[in-house]
């Protein structure tokens, strides 16, 4: 599992098995997805298919040219696939890469098996994934203004987690945006904020978790330190260690690739 780069201002997560490689989202330019990979030597060629969460464009930003340069298959929910298909920033490209497939109905791509989970955001059908591969699970859920126990149960027992982060509450009400965009972020369709990802990766962790990132931090309703030192508070009275840094705790770069980790 690595992440590529997580942010409002574009987002792209790789996980991988010795057989298949996939993408989370391509949020962000052809080139930055390029060099996150070649960081584990592999390349857009190597890539099995594309999942999408949604059809924002900090989603699917490169979706376009990849498709056009590379020709790899694109996964998302049939009425995602009906917004990608007619977004002209993405221009045009080869529709029959796009695989509509169904919420909750696990699919395989090569030897990882992939579920979609229904979440609430301001999209036509949005979801997060649970991605199922050498024995481990690894799930990578942003972009919902709210969750509940179905999504606490689809997420459960992962090995690798990430959540969103979003922004700060009070950074977020008192800054520049206009009050209508301030309401969407903070409604029931709009993100997590830090208080409510800690929240939410807190009823998520088990005694098997390998890392654990928070990420889709906004560059101006947020702080990586801040939202590290919330999520941490937030978790502190799990019942597993009382050292979070067990749960190898990390905040999702918006620039930089992660490491690799290998669970």
């Amino acid at each position: 599992m690595m992440t590529i780069a997580s942010g409002s201002s574009g987002n792209c997560t790789f996980v991988g098995t010795d057989k298949t490689s996939i993408l989370v989202d391509a949020g962000v330019s052809k080139k930055k997805i390029e060099n996150g990979l070649n960081k584990i030597e592999l390349t857009l060629k190597d890539m099995d298919g594309i999942l999408i969460t949604h059809e924002h464009i900090d989603h699917v930003r490169a979706v376009g040219v990849i498709s056009r340069n590379v020709g790899i298959p694109i996964y998302a929910t049939p009425e995602t696939c009906c917004e990608i298909s007619g977004m002209s920033a993405l221009g045009d490209f080869d529709k029959s890469l796009l695989n509509p497939i169904n919420v909750d109905e696990l699919f395989n791509i090569g030897d990882i098996g992939v579920k979609a989970h229904s979440i609430w955001h301001d999209a036509v059908d949005p979801v997060c994934y649970s991605l199922y591969g050498d024995n481990k699970k690894i799930s990578i859920a942003t972009d919902m203004g709210d969750y509940d126990d179905y999504l606490i149960e689809a997420l459960k027992d992962s090995d690798g987690l990430l959540v969103e982060a979003n922004h700060d509450i009070r950074m977020l009400e008192c800054g520049n945006y206009p009050y209508p965009l301030k309401q969407r972020i903070l409604g029931k369709r709009g993100h997590l904020s830090n208080e409510a990802g800690g929240r939410l990766l807190n009823s998520l962790l088990n005694d098997h978790v390998k890392v654990s990132f928070i990420g889709h931090l906004s560059r101006e309703n947020n702080y990586p330190e801040l939202a590290y030192e919330t999520v941490k508070l937030e978790i502190s009275d799990n019942p597993y260690t009382e050292d979070v840094r067990d749960f190898n705790l990390h905040v999702a770069d918006r620039e930089q690739a992660s490491d690799l980790f290998i669970l």
